[in-house]
């Protein structure tokens, strides 16, 4: 009965409405009482939290790496009785420490917990100097030097925002009435030992900027005396966070004390106790119900709870000298939160497994920009509406270097890009459309759509189903003596036009039947593609730059090579064994000799230009994860680690000298067709019907860019990217149908949205916290959400042809290692790659999984399986003539994913896929759990109130009442049941 009494009580207290900010981040702070150099006693800092305790090791010099605290069921057990007996003082209204002494020592007097002719020793001891753990070595490290040194100007705009009185030693009201000259003499010694105000090595500690700017203290003062025959123990609260001058070891205002003092020889216990209430106070359950506690039952039930959760550890079994490392991701207190509020999510569809672990299910959500309004444009305007009050934000929120590393990293994969393909492309369609008018497509179809699209965080570019397109309508063109570009043009006039009926009639709605299953599907295939295409042009270089493997250095003596004569009539000159090779063949000349063949070893310095750019930049990209250097220096080595790998790699290029190929980029702006101009006339070139018979070409294109630009939206939707700005589906379709017009009329080729290259950028842009605690890693917060990035790129894409004195340096292996990068980086965080490393992994090597606990084995590996199945055929489509049904093919895999349905439970689906929605069933099963539950608990609490009437305060209520009995959100106990 107990158990549901402290369970209602936290259901009351976490359940109840405030309209302020949540409570604030606490640093605690434990202070034992010892005997420092010999000399009187005084409070010596021991160990801190924020979230994991920092100790200081035995030498005294260093703070120990942060752990898991550990702590022995005993100590809690009396901690727990403490509680229960001590002094609770809540909201107390003091500006000053000795005030609060003063206070909590009158309390316990009135009480008879302490006697009058102790209040003087008590007062003391607690006023004793405070040794903080600041003490540097002279000697210090080049992470330490590295260091800034802002964090001073960071402490005293926090003191500045304190209020002004808690920086002033008042005089207590109380203090005035001693008794005794012994008080006053004892409590003027103390109150000299005491300082009112932050000290040096205080305001410089540069542990500030672990801690929020709101951040608060819990100090825990314990130590045992020899006047105390009881334990001294209060736990305070105050009214107004306060500093209380050198009292704690970073200067940021104090919310809670808690003193324990007590009798000579449990030095031991006393240490464990205060370690135990520092930890609760660090855990965030705790610390929501310690600001909202009304009374020490409040608090009682804190405890309890903090019980219920914990996890003993035998001792025959474990060694308690062993610290155990902070986990790499911190499970959320949401869900025991969750438990007493009433807000548990269901758990069917999926979300909850994704949140609880990592591999769970999880997707897109299917919000209010996927739902079909019915009315004429009824999407696109609400899109139009969404992201309209977040335009002058998609400005200014750009203001960090972080952009300026994603607009250099996304830029030199958008260049390599276009020039990739419009080689292909130049190629296909005998130059009609080339390098050149890459370059300016994509330049000027990426500026508009990321000035003006509903998701400016996709990137826009050519693919290879169009490149198939192209050469197939090229080719037709030719056989036929039709006019290709002024064909071509009304295929894109009609494919605009479906794409905008489609805009019209909230054909979008469908994106909510792409799972997981085909987003994966899809996401993995264009990321093999970037892998393979980028191991293939390495390939394609060492044919055409073989590798001397003729070469012997023992008949180094044997290799020259000379100028002779090519034909008998030629006669011998004297000075042509001193020609040059191009001089030689120009008269005529033979090479001769066994050193005319060689070849430097171009393909073998590419490779290690191509290998290691790639490992550099994955290396430097962890780097923020590693040990070496301040965290500032690490997160900005991360954010700029595929530029800084471009540039090692380019000046190890330039340092051996070998002639490897370099980035060509056009240096004149004209067509690169002389046959053509910037303009393509709409008529004359072809019969009329052509025009017409333009609509069916037209149709492949539509779903062609319909599968490719949603897909992607779809995956840079995706919640886990926490996206606070909306998506633009609709709004997105109108952009890129209005570009196929412009880019029709001027012989450009069609753009679509990049998933590889849109992957990356939102990768470059991902934001964290600040400030983390010790131990703790930076939490993802989401991405930052601009404009400025993608219309920077396209800008500097189109002024790359005025900028070839400068990028003919950057060798093509580089950037092929790049590519490589986004291939990779691309499939990190997707489920289908964990799932085929499952096959190669015995049980007990593998990662604890949130599906590997719900679903057998054997369906993940079917699920996989058919998975892989559906990519391997895709790729093998793409990789025939009939690459221009591939969009077809991808739709088709949302009719296999329905098809799972009757081969999967929902229950496994629901785990390692999405649910795929029919009408409304979701919504009313949703609605339907959650009226069950409410009624549930309603039920149960009226139960209980039955059987215990006197457990609550009985009191008549006009809106809420059960059986005559209200339960009030501060309960009073009068009787235990």
């Amino acid at each position: 009965m107990q158990d549901i009494l402290w369970s209602h009580r936290i259901r009351f207290i976490l359940g109840e409405e405030d309209d302020g900010p949540p409570p604030p981040q606490l640093f605690t702070e434990l202070d034992e009482l010892l005997e420092v150099d010999g000399q009187e006693m005084e409070w010596k800092e021991t160990a801190r939290w924020i979230k994991f305790e920092e100790k200081v090791e035995k030498g005294g010099e260093r703070w120990s790496k942060p752990h898991v605290a550990t702590l022995s069921l005993h100590s809690l057990m009396e901690l727990k009785t403490f509680i229960e007996k001590g002094t609770i003082v809540l909201d107390l209204e003091a500006n000053s420490l000795p005030q609060i002494v003063e206070m909590i020592t009158d309390s316990q007097i009135e009480s008879g917990q302490l006697k009058a002719d102790l209040k003087e020793k008590v007062t003391y001891t607690l006023l004793r100097k405070h040794r903080h753990q600041t003490k540097k070595s002279n000697l210090r490290s080049l992470a330490d030097i590295g260091k800034t040194v802002s964090s001073a100007s960071r402490i005293f705009s926090i003191l500045r925002s304190c209020p002004s009185s808690s920086l002033i030693l008042t005089e207590s009201p109380l203090s005035a009435g001693s008794p005794t000259t012994t008080h006053r003499n004892l409590t003027s010694n103390s109150l000299s030992d005491f300082s009112d105000k932050p000290e040096k090595d205080q305001l410089k500690n540069k542990f500030m900027k672990k801690l929020p700017r709101d951040a608060e203290a819990s100090n825990v003062l314990v130590g045992e005396v020899d006047f105390l025959e009881t334990p001294f123990v209060a736990f305070v609260r105050l009214q107004q966070a306060v500093m209380l001058g050198a009292l704690t070891e970073v200067p940021v205002p104090t919310r809670f004390l808690f003193v324990l003092l007590g009798p000579k020889g449990k030095a031991k216990s006393y240490h464990e106790i205060g370690r135990a209430i520092a930890t609760l106070m660090s855990d965030e359950v705790f610390h929501d119900i310690a600001y909202k506690a009304k009374d020490r039952q409040d608090l009682l039930a804190g405890i309890e709870e903090f019980l219920d959760e914990v996890i003993v550890l035998p001792p025959g079994e474990w060694d308690p000298d062993i610290r155990i490392e902070p986990p790499k991701s911190l499970p959320s207190s949401d869900k025991r939160k969750n438990m007493y509020t009433g807000l548990e999510a269901p758990q069917m569809n999926g979300d909850t497994p994704h949140d609880t672990g990592h591999g769970g299910g999880g997707g897109h959500q299917v919000g209010e920009e996927l739902q079909r309004t019915g009315k004429f444009c009824g999407g696109l305007i609400l899109d139009v509406k969404r992201k309209l009050p977040f335009f002058a934000s998609d400005f200014y929120d750009a203001l960090n270097i972080q952009s300026l590393s994603a607009i250099l990293f996304i830029y030199l994969g958008t260049v390599t890009n276009a020039i990739t393909f419009g080689g292909l492309l130049g190629d296909a369609t005998e130059n009609m459309q080339g390098v050149l008018e890459s370059f300016l497509g994509t330049a000027l179809t990426g500026a508009v759509f990321c000035l003006l699209a509903g998701q400016p965080l996709t990137i826009l570019s050519s693919t290879g189903p169009v490149l198939v397109f192209e050469r197939l309508l090229f080719s037709f063109s030719k056989d036929n003596g039709f006019d290709y570009l002024e064909f071509r043009l009304w295929i894109g006039l009609w494919s605009a036009m479906f794409c905008l009926v489609l805009v019209a009639t909230d054909a979008s709605f469908l994106v909510q039947y792409f799972t997981r299953f085909t987003e994966e599907g899809f996401s993995a295939l264009i990321s093999f593609i970037f892998i393979y295409d980028a191991f293939k042009k390495m390939i394609k270089l060492a044919h055409y730059h073989p590798i001397n493997t003729d070469y012997d250095p023992n008949l180094v003596t044997q290799y020259d090579c000379r100028c002779m004569p090519g034909a008998p009539d030629v006669p011998v000159n004297a000075t042509l064994a001193s020609l040059t090779k191009k001089q030689c063949m120009k008269y005529g000349g033979q090479l001769v000799g066994e050193s005319c063949g060689y070849i430097p070893d171009i393909t073998l310095m590419s490779f290690i230009l191509f290998l290691g750019t790639y490992t550099c930049s994955m290396s430097l990209k962890k780097f923020k994860t590693s040990r070496f250097f301040p965290t500032r220096v690490r997160k900005l080595i991360s954010d700029f680690a595929i530029i800084l790998a471009i540039l090692l790699f380019c000046g190890v290029d330039a340092l051996v000298g070998v002639e490897t190929p370099k980035l060509l980029v056009p240096s004149e702006f004209k067509p690169t067709s002389p046959l053509r101009g910037w303009f393509v006339p709409p008529f004359g070139g072809n019969p009329w019907w052509v025009y017409l018979a333009a609509a069916l070409p037209a149709v492949v294109v539509t779903i062609l860019i319909f599968m490719d630009q949603q897909i992607t939206a779809v995956i840079v939707n995706r919640k886990e990217h926490k996206l606070k700005k909306g998506a633009g589906y609709h709004l997105d379709l109108f952009w890129v149908a209005i570009l196929i017009v412009i880019c029709s009329f001027m012989g450009l080729p069609w753009y679509v949205a990049a998933t590889v290259i849109s992957i990356a950028h939102i990768d470059s842009l991902k934001m964290e916290t600040e400030t983390s605690a010790p131990g703790e890693q930076p939490k993802f917060l989401g991405v930052r959400e601009q404009r400025v990035t993608g219309i920077f790129v396209f800008i500097l894409t189109g002024l790359s042809v005025f900028m070839a004195p400068i990028l003919k340096f950057i060798p093509m292996p580089v950037l092929y290692g790049v590519f490589l990068y986004m291939g990779v980086a691309s499939l990190n965080g997707v489920q289908f790659m964990d799932r085929l490393q499952l096959l190669l992994m015995p049980a007990k090597h593998q990662p604890d999984l949130i599906y590997l606990r719900h679903v057998p084995q054997r369906r993940i590996h079917l699920f996989t399986f058919i998975q892989a199945l559906c990519l391997a055929f895709l790729w093998i489509l793409k990789s025939t003539v009939a690459a221009i049904i591939f969009p077809v093919m991808v739709l088709a895999l949302v009719a296999v994913r329905k098809g799972m349905d009757y081969v999967f439970s929902q229950h496994d689906l629901s785990y390692l896929d999405d649910v795929i929605p029919e009408k409304d069933k979701k919504k009313k099963e949703d609605e339907k759990k959650k009226k069950n539950k409410k009624k549930g608990s309603i039920d149960s609490e009226i139960e209980f109130v039955s059987k215990c009437p006197y457990a609550f305060k009985k009191e008549r209520h006009d809106t809420v009442s059960l059986n005559g009995y209200r339960l009030v959100p501060h309960i009073k106990v009068i009787h235990e049941c």
